[in-house]
Order: structure tokens, then C-alpha cells, then sequence
């Protein structure tokens, strides 16, 4: 229910609706294809394809770590009346931009599509990458909608983070530009291993390792043990600050 009531309120006079959920990946990716095809020139194939797959799988976390962190704020009058497990909130943000994600991959599929790239059978690890990204984007949002409820500064610095982390992520450019030192920090960053599988699995047509996989699991279980831990630990305080 509340998931449908997200989708409502996000649409609501909207003449074109859910169909925003695959022109906005379209757009972005004609956009940033014209920036860094013609000015900045990165030689990379399928440039586009490479683009919006990368943009497509952060979007999902970025969209799903900011909207899980405004949740039990923005719950407060419900969270006041009834008694309910306040996790279902950060939660339902999760999996409604979840939902978003399906309708956005109409758009890869366009993509794929005019490029007349055919996705192996190693597409199928997709639901696979997606309880990774979505594992680690509840767990993050667990700890975010916890901070801010006792901390608001939280709802502006993540802003600024996601910002930056969108550039230290390669979405639109090849990690062969980067030197040894920044490869070497890009190792821990967790989105650089989740947009290469995508990449991997949908245009490069290969087949994640073990590695690979335990890398990106074990990304995910150690947010959601962290953000499990804190929210656990203070959401009995939740009533006296939201």
C-alpha cells in the first residue's frame, strides 16, 4: 500500500506518469553522451550503452539510500498515532525505487536494442546483482534514516556525498584514465564493483566470478549488519525527535 501510494504521489499530474521512469534514464544518457562523446572524447564502445547502465544501477542506490533517509521524518504523524514497525518505512522507500528500476530497464532494452547488442545468458545474473544493490541500499538507508532523526545536517551533507560519489564512480568514464593510486581507492568503493557487474553481465556478455560475487555480497551484508545494528539501537527514541 504504501508503495502504491508513493508511486500516486510521484506521477500525480503527470501528463506522461510511470512513463518518466524511462524518459529520465533516456535523457540523462543523451545528455552526458553528448558532454563526454564531443568534449571530452572518451574512447569507449557503445559509449551510451556503457552510460546508461552505469547510471541506471547508481541511480537505484542514490535513489534508494535519500528517500530511505527522509522516511521516518516524513512518517512522523503515522509513526505518532499507530504502532507499527518503523523498518517498514525505510524499506518500502527501498523497494518502490526498486519498481522505478524495472521500468527503467524498458529504457536499457531501447538502448540495447538500436545499438543491436543482444544481452548473453549471463543477463540472468541480474536478479542476483539487484539483491546486492538493494541489500546494500536498505542497509545504508537504515543507518541514514536513523542519523537523521537526531541529526537533520545529515538530509544535506548525503546530498553532497552521493554528488561526490557519482564522481569517484566510473559512469562515464574508463577506470584505464585513472591512475595506480586511484584505482587502488576505487577498490573500496562499492559501486564500482556493482556498476561493473552490470556492465559485465549486459554489454561485455561475461560471467562474474566468485570473487566477484563474494566482493559484492560481502559489501551488502556488512551495510545491512551496520545499518540493522543502529536502527535497532535507536529507533525506541524516534518519537521524541521526529
Amino acid at each position: 500500500m504504501l508503495v502504491s501510494k508513493d508511486f500516486k504521489l510521484k506521477y500525480r499530474r503527470s501528463a506522461l506518469g510511470i512513463l518518466w521512469s524511462v524518459l529520465n534514464p533516456l535523457l540523462m544518457m543523451a545528455v552526458l553522451t553528448a558532454v563526454f562523446s564531443f568534449m571530452f572524447r572518451f574512447e569507449i564502445e557503445n559509449f551510451p550503452v556503457y552510460l546508461i547502465l552505469g547510471n541506471t544501477i547508481f541511480a537505484l542506490m542514490a535513489d534508494s539510500t535519500t528517500t530511505a533517509m527522509n522516511s521516518i521524518i516524513d512518517s512522523a504523524p503515522l509513526i505518532k498515532k499507530i504502532r507499527i514497525h518503523k523498518i517498514l518505512f525505510p524499506l518500502e522507500k527501498v523497494l518502490f525505487q526498486l519498481v522505478n528500476f524495472l521500468f527503467s530497464l524498458i529504457a536499457v532494452a531501447a538502448v540495447l536494442l538500436f545499438f543491436r547488442i543482444v544481452p548473453t545468458a549471463n543477463v540472468l545474473f541480474l536478479p542476483l546483482l539487484l539483491v546486492y544493490v538493494v541489500t546494500f541500499s536498505f542497509g545504508i538507508g537504515l543507518l541514514l534514516s536513523a542519523a537523521a532523526v537526531f541529526f537533520r545536517d545529515v538530509i544535506h551533507l548525503w546530498s553532497v556525498v552521493v554528488t561526490a560519489w557519482t564522481y569517484a564512480t566510473p559512469l562515464f568514464y574508463p577506470t584505464s584514465i585513472l591512475q595506480d593510486w586511484m584505482m587502488a581507492i576505487m577498490q573500496w568503493n562499492p559501486m564500482y564493483y556493482y556498476v561493473t557487474y552490470f556492465r559485465e553481465i549486459v554489454l561485455w556478455g561475461q560471467t562474474p566470478g566468485l570473487a566477484e560475487n563474494a566482493i559484492c555480497a560481502g559489501f551488502a551484508l556488512a551495510a545491512l549488519g551496520a545499518g540493522l545494528l543502529v536502527f535497532h539501537k535507536t529507533q525506541k527514541k524516534f518519537i521524541l525527535y521526529v
